[in-house]
């Protein structure tokens, strides 16, 4: 009778630890409903012990995302005027405007169907000629 219940002991010193590992590992999952946009994870758990802090997003990373729709739902014009309106307005925004206005250019041309000619008709001395360098990098 003892050895039976050291073998029983032994088997689940093995077993439990597994088990443990795979339903912590199967608690936490991607939810493959979130925003393409989005460049947040939204993740679920099990446990209701678990910390639910939301993931706050960069400022010029919000300005991007915003001024891309605007550019996709409107025009690049409309786009380039709020992004320099944006700048003067935040001056810490002011170091991302180039790499914002470069984001722009590509998607204007994707937006015209690579049409460079068309999408560098809105170019205009936003952060200097960073929307014509991502109009020329996405050709």
């Amino acid at each position: 009778m003892n050895s039976a219940a050291r073998r029983i002991g032994r088997t689940l010193a093995l077993v439990l630890p597994v088990v443990l590992v795979l339903s912590g590992t199967l608690a936490v999952t991607a939810v493959p409903w979130a925003s393409q946009t989005s460049e947040t994870q939204v993740l679920a758990a099990s446990s209701g012990t678990a910390s639910s802090k939301a993931v706050t997003r960069a400022p010029q990373d919000v300005l991007r995302d915003r001024l891309l729709v605007e550019l996709q739902e409107k025009d690049p014009g409309t786009a380039l005027t709020h992004l320099q309106e944006a700048t003067t307005a935040s001056p810490s925004l002011a170091r991302h405007c180039a790499s914002i206005a470069r984001a722009l250019g590509r998607a204007a041309v994707a937006k015209y169907g690579g049409a460079a000619h068309r999408a560098q008709a809105w170019s205009r001395p936003v952060c200097d000629t960073s929307f014509a360098s991502g109009v020329a990098s996405a050709q």
